[in-house]
């Protein structure tokens, strides 16, 4: 008899307990939650895109105004004849130049204060620097303390728009370039702090936890963990910030900083809409410019997450040495001469700082500001345009985070492209084309669309729509479209490539890679960055306000321009209220979505 027929064979025995278990009926398994978290979440984002569309008044007034046609036909004619006049040339290259100067010099400062504010501000940081002692729930209070203090610090600079620190830097330093440079870098540098955060946060802890059980210092353990895998994004998101900054030093000319935003200013109070687009080419020709570096510098770094990329190791003699590579190291330099050239260009009197008459404005500013009062209004009036502001915020960052998520995936290098993972068509030289072409067109329309400062798609809405919060809404909606679009594209070119391939050799088709490889790999960073977004969505209707767009912009520009400064100090406490609700919201999103 063969063994296995042995083992057959042989009789059973269970012991009594085994028995008895064996014999009782299974335990009823525990049934999932209905509603999770998740679902939860998605039901409230639903609840208050309907909410936003119904404070629109899309149901319930009169929006078009039939009126407006003409002139939409008119500005859209317009750009197929700008003004090309070697008087006003030469008046838009001097203007390029100061924007230049001027988003340089604040994008330098604006990454100083958000790469030390970015560590403090994450929560991972403050994980690492307590060690674990005692019980995890006390350890956790005791990290998320000093974590909440700096993200709610870092949240009153950046709540208010770079418009209003304009605004309130020229009242305290007068038409000086040094304006324009702070009213960038203080806010930016609150945002950066933010974004660097939560993009440290997202990345993989287990290089951190390895080096911190070793007895490796917090920072240490950050630099060489933590920083090489996000860096891949944290430069990303470095050039990006730089072409925020020359659409925000544009803007700054309403205020008198000069440059682009002037010239524009100038042209559309005089109805010159050929000199208009002329200025705005000028904008997407050094947005361009800087989205092709931002590309060229990732492309060298490597699309994964290897701090390593960078660097070509070779032996001279016994000794290893490094040699970085040209592009990295010709970009760095760039970047120093860059900056170095828009500080000796703008000429800033940074002596006015240290000045008497500087500390005696800022006294006196501060004193009609306090106490802040309601101007006038009701506080149910007050609160109603806050929520218009809110109602804003939340349909533009609704569908720019649809619009955005649509063109991003054509958009991305490795998607559509020959030699990408998911590209119809295959080998045929249709399919080659239409790939090309998608890529070619989706990264036209995001810079197009990103490069047109919000002002002048509100000041567009406005033509053809009623005064309200609506038109307000689809500026910030298609120029946060054009903002979010080209960062969903990078952080898709950031994903690692290798499980995709994998699923490609075997054999699965490109729909099946996407949904099932690209997908869930980048929702969790485009979450991430709607969130952040929405919350500049609110920072950026004081921006449209300027142009008659409702909610707390319309309100501040009213108070600005009579001089109100304690009404001004009022909107700008709700700016910082909101701002702060929405931070908390948008980590506690993040947090269950991890």
């Amino acid at each position: 008899m063969r063994l296995e027929e042995l083992e057959s064979a042989r009789p059973i025995v269970i012991a009594a307990p085994e028995r008895a278990r064996a014999a009782a009926p299974p335990a009823a398994a525990a049934r999932p939650l209905a509603l999770g978290r998740r679902h939860l979440w998605l039901l409230a984002v639903i609840a208050a895109v309907a909410w936003s569309l119904w404070e629109s008044g899309l149901f319930r007034r009169e929006l078009v105004n039939e009126g407006g046609w003409s002139l939409v036909l008119r500005l859209a004619s317009s750009i197929l004849r700008p003004e090309l006049s070697a008087e006003f040339l030469a008046v838009a290259w001097q203007a390029t130049l100061a924007t230049l100067a001027f988003a340089a010099c604040g994008t330098a400062l604006c990454l100083l204060i958000g790469s030390v504010g970015g560590i403090l501000a994450s929560e991972v940081w403050w994980e690492s620097v307590f060690p674990p002692r005692g019980a995890g729930r006390s350890r956790l209070r005791t990290a998320r303390g000093p974590w909440l203090a700096v993200r709610t610090l870092l949240t009153v600079p950046r709540a208010i728009h770079e418009i209003v620190w304009g605004v309130l830097l020229v009242a305290i330093l007068g038409l000086d370039p040094l304006v324009a440079i702070l009213a960038i870098a203080i806010p930016f540098g609150a945002i950066t702090a933010k974004v660097f955060a939560e993009l440290l946060d997202e990345a993989p802890r287990h290089s951190l936890g390895a080096l911190r059980a070793s007895g490796a210092p917090p920072l240490k353990a950050f630099l060489y963990s933590l920083v090489p895998e996000a860096l891949p994004d944290l430069i990303s998101y470095s050039f990006y910030r730089f072409e925020c900054a020359i659409r925000s030093a544009a803007v700054l000319g309403i205020v008198g900083a000069g440059g682009l935003g002037y010239e524009i200013l100038l042209s559309l109070r005089s109805l010159r809409y050929e000199q208009v687009w002329t200025l705005v080419f000028a904008l997407i020709v050094l947005t361009g410019l800087s989205d092709l570096w931002s590309g060229l510098v990732r492309r060298k770094l490597g699309t994964g997450s290897r701090f390593d990329s960078t660097l070509k190791t070779r032996t001279i003699g016994d000794t290893p040495r490094y040699r970085v590579d040209p592009v990295i190291k010709g970009s760095i330099l760039g970047v120093g001469l860059l900056t170095a050239f828009g500080f000796w260009y703008v000429g800033a009197d940074v002596a006015r700082l240290t000045g008497s008459r500087t500390a005696q404005l800022l006294g006196q500013l501060i004193a009609e500001a306090i106490p802040p009062t309601l101007g006038g209004m009701t506080l149910l009036e007050f609160l109603d345009v806050c929520g218009q502001t809110l109602a804003m915020s939340i349909l533009a960052i609704g569908l720019a985070g649809i619009g955005g998520a649509l063109l991003s995936f054509p958009a991305a290098r490795n998607m559509l492209v020959p030699g990408g993972v998911v590209h119809p068509g295959g080998r045929r030289p249709a399919g080659r084309v239409a790939g090309v072409g998608a890529y070619l067109v989706s990264r036209a329309v995001l810079l197009f669309f990103r490069a047109v400062p919000a002002p002048i798609w509100a000041l567009t809405f406005l033509f053809v729509f009623f005064p309200g919060m609506l038109p307000g809404a689809l500026a910030l909606a298609v120029y946060t479209l054009g903002v979010l679009g080209r960062l969903m594209a990078e952080a898709t070119e950031n994903l690692d490539t290798r499980p995709l391939t994998a699923l490609r050799a075997q054999g699965a088709a490109g729909s099946h890679v996407f949904l099932y490889g690209v997908l869930p790999a980048v929702l969790p960073r485009y979450t991430a960055y709607v969130l952040y977004r929405w919350e500049v969505c609110i920072r950026a209707t004081a921006m449209v306000g300027l142009v008659g767009a409702g909610g707390l912009g319309r309100l501040l520009t009213e108070r600005v321009s009579s001089f109100d400064y304690a009404a001004v100090a009022t909107v700008i406490i709700a700016y910082i209220a909101i701002a702060w609700l929405v931070d908390l919201v948008s980590a506690a999103v993040r947090r269950d979505l991890r």
